[in-house]
């Protein structure tokens, strides 16, 4: 699916594009959806028909709570059967394995596991299609009474299988009636040349580095190495996602669309709670409009606001993957997040923000050793080599060496993971506008035609998130 998306993103976007700006206003609705079923179906075939029937299933669901909107009765049944039906295709593909393995080790049982297949982005166009059900039950929006756009909606095919996660009411208006520029053009392109590099040059390059340390035995790494490769998918899981978002984010802006931003530089956030605002915004929102305030929010007793954070990042976390590690990846920063707002609130705002960045940025990489291996006794052998516990010293010459030859590529993407570059070009901009105007455009096609060349040769280039 991964090569498949890029190709169909990539060498076939023209011709998409093409037949999108050719088609008649009236029918381009239609045009997105074939194109969207046509991307789904072009890795997974099969799992079309469980997205198209989840769609026209939420569809129907909004026309009848259109329909019976002045009965609360009615309308609760209704939502109520819309989030256990969609929660309910959640649960059969992405975690009946997780469920039934679970139950096997707990009560040495030797139920059998069917081993279902995951949908590719099952949890992204899931939690979209969702977002309108809930808002048409809390009448923030209007019904939509035409089934092809709905199903465009949620099929939109740049951001249909790793987000971002858009609310229907971000593009309720788009939807009906939106408007194609040449400044919609130029900011679409731009930002999607600039996904695709992210993508393309810096995050698969530091990730076949994780790659390499990550194969290795965690006893058989120095320290040195083992902080090494966990920094390397710091930055690649980073580059990659929010490649993709960017991506994501200008092909809409092509087709019409204005989706949600992702990523606000994570990075450089001063505590957990503001990691969690820069980080999958779209996911983090969505939790917060559809969970954390429904549960009751702030606007409850301290205890009960523990437990809607603890409810919230568990989920969080097992939105990710059917799996303990995710849970505990979750669960990890539900506490950070607890312990801030309640503990150290006050001990945080009198220490410098140098040093709340530098502790923050720490407690993130940890947390993606919990996020990164699936298999709890490999990430807790892992974190043995991060603090000397099992490993093989603090520095060899094998640790030297892969750091010298990778050293460019990991300064590159330290570099690029801050605001730096672009609070740069905005003074080159102030002072030689005309030089910047000719440059940008020639470092676009450079890094165009670089991703083509990389993309060409590549044989590692996963997109991390598919998975999910």
């Amino acid at each position: 699916m991964v090569f498949s998306s890029l190709t169909f993103m990539y060498v076939f976007l023209p011709l998409v594009m093409t037949i999108y700006y050719a088609a008649p206003k009236r029918i381009r609705n239609l045009v997105l959806l074939i194109e969207g079923m046509i991307f789904y179906a072009w890795g997974e075939p099969v799992y079309i028909i469980v997205v198209m029937a989840s769609t026209v299933m939420d569809y129907l669901y909004g026309r009848l709570m259109d329909k019976y909107k002045g009965s609360k009765k009615t309308m609760k049944a209704l939502i109520v059967i819309s989030i256990v039906s969609n929660l309910g295709i959640l649960a059969v593909f992405k975690y009946s394995s997780f469920i039934i393995d679970s139950v096997n080790g707990i009560f040495r049982l030797n139920i059998p596991n069917p081993h279902i297949p995951l949908p590719v982005g099952v949890s992204f166009h899931t939690f979209q299609s969702m977002s309108y059900t809930i808002d048409m039950y809390f009448g923030n929006i209007a019904v939509q009474r035409n089934l092809v756009s709905f199903c465009t909606y949620v099929t939109l095919f740049p951001q249909m299988v790793a987000g971002p996660i858009v609310r229907y009411s971000e593009v309720e208006h788009d939807i009906n009636k939106r408007v194609i520029n040449f400044h919609t053009l130029d900011e679409g392109v731009r930002l999607f040349i600039k996904g695709l590099a992210k993508k393309v040059l810096l995050a698969n390059n530091i990730g076949a580095v994780w790659s390499t340390i990550q194969a290795t035995q965690a006893s058989n790494l120095t320290v040195v190495q083992s902080w090494f490769g966990i920094l390397c998918f710091t930055f690649q899981i980073y580059f990659d996602f929010s490649g993709y978002s960017d991506m994501a984010i200008g092909l809409g802006k092509m087709l019409g669309f204005t989706f949600p931003q992702n990523f606000n530089y994570p990075y450089l956030a001063k505590s957990i709670t503001e990691f969690w605002r820069r980080w999958h915004i779209t996911l983090g929102m969505w939790f917060r409009y559809y969970l954390y305030i429904p549960l009751g929010g702030n606007r409850c007793s301290k205890v009960k606001q523990i437990r809607n954070l603890l409810i919230v990042w568990a989920l969080t976390g097992l939105w990710h993957g059917a799996s303990w590690n995710f849970m505990l990846w979750g669960l990890y920063f539900g506490v950070i997040i607890i312990l801030e707002k309640f503990v150290l609130r006050r001990f945080l705002d009198k220490i410098p923000g140098v040093i709340r960045l530098i502790v923050t940025f720490f407690l993130v990489v940890c947390g993606w050793v919990f996020f990164e291996f699936d298999n709890l006794s490999k990430g807790f052998a892992y974190f043995g080599a991060m603090f000397g516990v099992k490993s093989a010293g603090a520095i060899n010459s094998e640790t030297i060496y892969q750091i010298y030859t990778n050293a460019i590529i990991f300064v590159v993407c330290a570099i690029f993971a801050t605001d730096l570059p672009a609070k740069a070009l905005s003074k080159i901009s102030e002072k030689a506008t005309k030089a910047v105007h000719i440059l940008t455009p020639v470092a676009q096609v450079g890094a165009l035609l670089a991703s083509t060349t990389f993309l060409v040769d590549a044989s590692y280039n996963p997109f991390l998130y598919f998975r999910f």
